[in-house]
């Protein structure tokens, strides 16, 4: 059933690059785990080895915050329309800030998203797929715009205080490095 690979390869980036949506899960070594949803157009494959995510400002900055502490991650596509498939990427990550080397570079792979925070870039070490035969099938129906419409409404001195006020820290307390009172 399951299979596992050193790389993507060219169909797990086709099939990346066909879904709507991705998950992240990450952990500190104590505390709670993360999972989050993401959508938008915000996730890019930079090689076999290498896949970046635009992180857009959310209620919390969870994987941040772990990643701090330990850079493990995960990333996972499920096939809910067509094929079904579940295909997971393993490796360790970094988020870049607004002020780190390379920051505006790695800012242009993506649209021009309000509420652009960090940047994930990750490192993937390991690539496995399962059958995904127990995924229901979904249509999708289409982008959400709110995100977008609530970080355009609370412009840049908004969404930093926002940061500072509810992405500085994890759940469990630990900082997450969002540079809240970055130029």
């Amino acid at each position: 059933m399951a299979k596992q690979f050193d790389a993507l390869s060219e169909d797990h980036i086709a099939f990346i690059e066909a879904q709507h949506m991705f998950f992240v899960g990450s952990a500190a070594p104590t505390g709670r785990v993360n999972v989050s949803p993401k959508g938008m157009d915000t996730l890019r494959v930079l090689g076999p080895n290498r896949i970046a995510f635009l992180n857009l400002t959310g209620s919390g900055n969870e994987t941040a915050g772990h990643l701090l502490q330990d850079p493990r991650i995960t990333l996972m596509w499920c096939g809910f329309e067509k094929r079904p498939l579940i295909l997971r990427a393993y490796g360790t990550a970094r988020m870049i800030q607004h002020s780190d080397p390379g920051w505006g570079e790695m800012l242009d792979l993506f649209p021009d998203l309000p509420g652009a925070r960090q940047i994930c870039e990750i490192a993937v070490e390991l690539v496995q797929n399962s059958c995904g035969y127990a995924v229901p099938y979904m249509e999708f129906a289409g982008e959400r715009d709110t995100l977008r419409r609530w970080a355009e409404t609370k412009g840049y001195d908004g969404l930093r205080a926002y940061w500072a006020e509810k992405n500085a820290a994890t759940l469990d307390g630990a900082p997450t490095g969002i540079e809240a009172d970055a130029t």
